[in-house]
């Protein structure tokens, strides 16, 4: 835990001239003009100070597998599909380490400090889950990593699978999921909807499942999910993932749909560079986003989040671990370009997944951990507009990343920029 004064900083909700005093490696005070006291400074000389930015949905197990064992041709959803079933035999504990580990690395200098992952627990060896944990452990100075039990294969499709989830999570990992739509009949991914939720209600869990991640608007499993969050209670620890089919249902379904999930307190994740490039695959013109109703849900009084999904693996070739990107996507795809709408996409990927991941002490108030960071931007808007490099990332009053001042200039111009990390112990990457 750090002491640490920060001078003129501009924050998300307008403050400008802005100090901030971390002790212990907390916020003790924001005000203006601070008296000097002799601790360490930074001068963010009127740049953007935000929370970190956080990754409700990501799949780390497959991050930075791109090729292996051969390129998605198609670039479909169900070949990606495949192509990790091709997968999963060749993995080793090593190597999924190391490039999660590396993704860390990445998403650390981009300001990307918390990250939900599904882990896939289809494999009967559990590879992924105890490669994550073992990466949770690691990383845990730097990025809170939550892990969810992710049945790919599906639940009930899948013959292991949901003995396998249990074991998942007694050894450790921390949220259950599920993929409802991905089950052989509309029943049987309703019926594994019912068995999840009753599982987690008993075991005092978060629910996280890709849900209706299909053009079908007959698939409807977000209702399934939202009518059992209110028969067990799990008010807001419940969390439906791409709501795809949403984008194609007509809109007197979504009428009385919409209600339904802000009555359960039930949050919703778009993945808007995943989800735009996956869905509309089967229409010629005119052509779904595929994106969920974004507006709508937020209109409607419902947590909506952005998430990167995926980097780099048989889904999708790019990516990069820069939650800015993503936001701005969604901010493009869902048509959100009002002041306030760019502001709630800037929310999307800060403040909104920390709340449906349950973050600890995330925020902007005294008494909040003193996880910062600092872009070459005068607002969240202008951050959404140019993408700029991180000046500081900061965990608990240190500085884990830098990039100075005069080379976040350059990038911006175009020229080369470079990273500086600095890390506890012996400097070696989280």
């Amino acid at each position: 835990m750090h002491d640490l004064m920060i001078r003129n900083a501009h924050l998300p909700d307008g403050r400008s001239g802005v100090d901030i005093l971390v002790r212990q490696g907390r916020i003790e005070v924001i005000a203006e003009r601070l008296p000097k006291i002799s601790i360490p400074e930074i001068d963010a000389n009127g740049d953007l100070l935000s929370t970190p930015f956080v990754d409700a949905h990501f799949h780390m197990d497959a991050v930075l597998s791109y090729g292996l064992p051969r390129v998605n041709q198609s670039g479909t959803l169900l070949e990606g599909i495949a192509l990790w079933g091709e997968l999963k035999p060749m993995l080793t504990q090593e190597a999924l380490i190391a490039r999660a580990i590396e993704y860390c690395d990445w998403a650390i200098a981009k300001g990307l400090l918390a990250i939900r992952t599904h882990v896939d627990i289809c494999d009967d060896r559990l590879l992924a889950a105890e490669a994550l944990l073992e990466v949770k452990r690691q990383v845990a100075p730097y990025i809170d990593l939550q892990l969810v039990a992710f049945p790919q294969d599906g639940l009930l499709r899948s013959p292991t699978a949901f003995d396998n989830l249990k074991r998942a999570i007694a050894m450790g990992v921390d949220v259950v999921g599920g993929i409802p739509h991905f089950e052989r009949t509309m029943a049987e991914g309703a019926e594994s909807v019912r068995l999840l939720c009753e599982f987690a209600a008993e075991k005092g869990l978060r629910v996280d499942m890709h849900c209706d991640e299909s053009d079908d608007p007959l698939s409807r499993h977000i209702e399934t999910l939202a009518f059992h969050t209110q028969r067990l209670g799990l008010y807001n620890r419940v969390t439906g993932s791409h709501l795809t089919s949403m984008h194609s249902m007509d809109n007197y379904y979504v009428s009385k749909l919409l209600p339904l999930m802000r009555e359960a307190g039930v949050a919703a994740i778009a993945n808007p560079l995943i989800n735009i490039t996956l869905q509309g695959r089967h229409d010629t013109y005119p052509k779904r986003r595929g994106m969920t109703r974004v507006p709508e849900m937020l209109a409607a009084g419902i947590d909506v989040a952005f998430g990167h999904d995926c980097v780099m693996d048989p889904w999708y070739s790019l990516g990069s671990g820069d939650m800015l990107e993503v936001a701005s996507m969604g901010l493009h795809v869902a048509q959100m370009t009002g002041q306030q709408a760019m502001r709630q996409c800037f929310d999307a990927v800060t403040k909104t997944p920390a709340k449906i991941m349950g973050l600890d002490g995330y925020g902007l108030q005294p008494g909040c951990f003193a996880d910062f960071v600092i872009l070459d931007a005068a607002s969240s808007i202008e951050a959404l507009r140019l993408r700029p490099v991180r000046r500081y990332v900061i965990k608990r009053g240190q500085i884990i990343s830098e990039t100075p001042k005069q080379e976040a200039l350059l990038h911006l111009s175009g020229r080369e920029t470079r990273v500086s990390f600095r890390r506890q112990g012996d400097g070696k990457g989280a």
